[in-house]
């Protein structure tokens, strides 16, 4: 490869960009699935859909980011996680629209490109590809000295997924009298860290390694209950939490009423409310409580929903209904 010694006096080096990139290139191998062509290095990334037996095909996609989560990562300089929290930031929304995940791309950009570092991120982003089942087909690092300092970095992607057109979930299936069933999440997610990080003491390394788990994918666990039972709507509880992203898997009139005492909430977001002394209703509409991802069904299939759900590893309970009205959510 060519040297540039002109751009390495400016800050970027970009012989240490080849040599990520070559790193980088084994994680993305594991993830080929096969509508997957070629590897990584082209200009774009490659992918063949296998469309037989659907007769309207709908693209869908979804893109984020990880947040100030990353800056735990800085601290505890450990970096091999929040790709996962990338990926499943995205196909967990993709998901609610009833899309299977096809492709994923991520964007790495650096005040610093450290081989080693951009390795263990990418490990991340491989290894959520692999628990949502879609390929990593491309990507892009970028060095960027004098906007990010040496040590921190920037991590967002977006993925593309696929559903039949008469197939696809959008709260309009969602009926008075369905049942609300609560998946449980890891923890926070990726959500809600400004706050938490101007409330907690995170010299406590136990405490942000805690925080730093990765947001939980739900897609296999989805895609089976979607084939077994009529799902009227999916709502990942991301930022805004219950208030903000409940209403989004309702058709206009209808209310999710949630038994607040019914949410099985982690130890983690107790603590949260007594040290930041956080009012009640900031908690539920910032954080997911627990709560990683919402679905409504029948009334009459509940017990074959949560026996699929538990089948794919999901200790999910029953957490509330829907109700006429136009709340959009009632906690109570």
């Amino acid at each position: 490869m060519a040297q540039n010694e002109s751009y390495r006096r400016a800050g970027v080096d970009i012989e240490a960009g080849y040599r990520a990139v070559e790193q980088i290139k084994r994680f993305a191998g594991r993830t080929a699935t096969l509508g997957a062509l070629g590897g990584l290095g082209s200009f774009g990334g490659l992918f063949m859909p296998d469309l037989s037996g659907m007769r309207e095909p709908v693209l869908a996609a979804g893109t984020d980011g990880v947040g100030t989560k990353l800056k735990l990562a800085f601290l505890l300089d450990k970096h091999d996680t929040v790709g996962i929290d990338c990926v499943a930031m995205c196909v967990n929304d993709i998901i609610c629209c009833g899309a299977k995940p096809l492709f994923f791309l991520d964007y790495l950009a650096a005040g610093k490109t450290v081989p080693e570092r951009a390795a263990a991120i990418v490990s991340g982003v491989a290894e959520g590809c692999l628990q949502a089942g879609c390929a990593l087909i491309g990507g892009e690092t970028a060095e960027m000295p004098g906007f990010y300092p040496d040590n921190e970095y920037d991590l967002a992607g977006f993925a593309v997924g696929i559903v039949e057109k008469s197939g696809i979930i959008d709260g309009g299936g969602t009926r008075p009298g369905d049942v609300l069933i609560a998946l449980p999440s890891s923890g926070l997610h990726s959500n809600g860290f400004s706050l938490a990080r101007s409330v907690l003491d995170l010299s406590d390394r136990a405490l942000a390694e805690e925080l730093l788990t990765p947001t939980k994918i739900y897609v296999k666990p989805i895609l089976a209950l979607l084939g077994a039972v009529d799902v009227g709507g999916i709502s990942h509880i991301t930022g805004g939490g219950f208030y903000e992203n409940l209403p989004r898997m309702l058709k206009p009139g209808l209310t999710a009423r949630v038994e607040k005492a019914a949410v099985r909430t982690p130890d983690i977001f107790l603590r949260l409310r007594s040290e930041g002394d956080i009012p009640d209703g900031d908690m539920w509409n910032t954080f997911n409580m627990g709560v990683g991802m919402a679905v409504a069904v029948p009334s009459a299939q509940v017990c074959a929903a949560l026996e699929v759900l538990r089948e794919q590893g999901e200790e999910a309970y029953v957490c509330g209904e829907v109700v006429k009205g136009d709340d959009g959510v009632l906690l109570w």
